[in-house]
């Protein structure tokens, strides 16, 4: 997508740490307390769609078939009760096409996801960064009043449940789009380990970049140059922000091994050989 006013154009580690933690300072606690949410995307120009839009066509018709048939065929395996936020955030996590994004609490994770593909390292890549913390101020009253109760920022399956128990009942609270965080239910080690959650608009079509072009302020994205990615990575790697780290198991460690022993461009096998055992 193209560059918006909100873009950091970082040329440095340096000036990467800066933007990383921007804004997340709390005067009124005297620490430093992130109200952003980030999601990294391997390239720049790469818009927030979901992959229930990236179905294309008339996508939207299609979302409540592939979830009632993901319940129906799902229950051998898992056991997320009766409540749709559960089943939602089960089936996005297995990669069923969904309404929900990934993000993450921890800009580090976002940054591993701006540069964990090697394919991609011709091009610049992106970290949204959005206040979830004042996004909460567009929801429904209903919504809004919710939370305030519970004193949090972002919703859980059982907080949403008695609120709005299906996705019609999402899109009824309010005719305008708007946005709400759900933390998913610890589903497995992956999901703790890279301190997500998910974000969804009220209605399967409207996009969320489209969105955060009407609410500016809530929102920056940081530019990684190509150039940078091979320096963030390294360092991302000797911080254990890994595949081993973050999806754990015999994949994830896998993932690893692959990325971990790919030479750079111009390099040979054995001068890598040679960078591994001199380090």
């Amino acid at each position: 997508m193209p560059a918006t006013p909100n873009d950091l154009e970082v040329t440095s580690w340096t000036d990467l740490q800066q933007a990383l933690f921007q804004g997340t300072w709390d005067g009124r606690i005297g620490r430093f307390r992130s109200p952003f949410v980030y999601r990294g995307l391997r390239s720049e120009t790469w818009p927030l769609t979901t992959s229930l839009q990236r179905l294309g066509g008339e996508y939207h018709l299609l979302e409540n078939h592939l979830l009632r048939n993901f319940r129906k065929y799902a229950r051998d395996f898992s056991q997320p009760g009766t409540s749709v936020w559960n089943w939602l955030a089960l089936a996005q996590h297995h990669g069923l096409p969904t309404r929900m994004l990934d993000w993450t609490y921890s800009p580090y994770v976002a940054l591993h996801f701006a540069t964990d593909d090697l394919e991609a390292y011709d091009q610049p890549g992106v970290i949204w960064a959005i206040d979830y913390v004042k996004a909460a101020e567009f929801l429904p009253p209903s919504l809004r009043e919710a939370l305030r109760s519970e004193g949090s920022n972002v919703f859980t399956p059982e907080l949403l449940e008695p609120l709005c128990s299906t996705l019609r009942d999402l899109e009824l609270l309010q005719r305008e789009p708007f946005l709400l965080f759900l933390e998913p239910p610890s589903l497995d080690a992956r999901i703790v380990h890279q301190y997500a959650l998910f974000s969804l608009i009220n209605t399967a079509q409207d996009t969320l970049h489209e969105w955060l072009e009407q609410h500016p302020e809530l929102y920056f994205r940081i530019i990684i140059p190509a150039n940078l990615k091979w320096e963030v990575r390294d360092k991302l790697d000797q911080a254990g922000i890994t595949e081993r780290v973050l999806f754990p198991g015999l994949g994830g460690l896998s993932r690893w091994l692959h990325r971990h022993y790919t030479p750079t461009p111009g390099q040979t096998a054995a001068e890598l050989l040679d960078d591994q055992i001199s380090g």
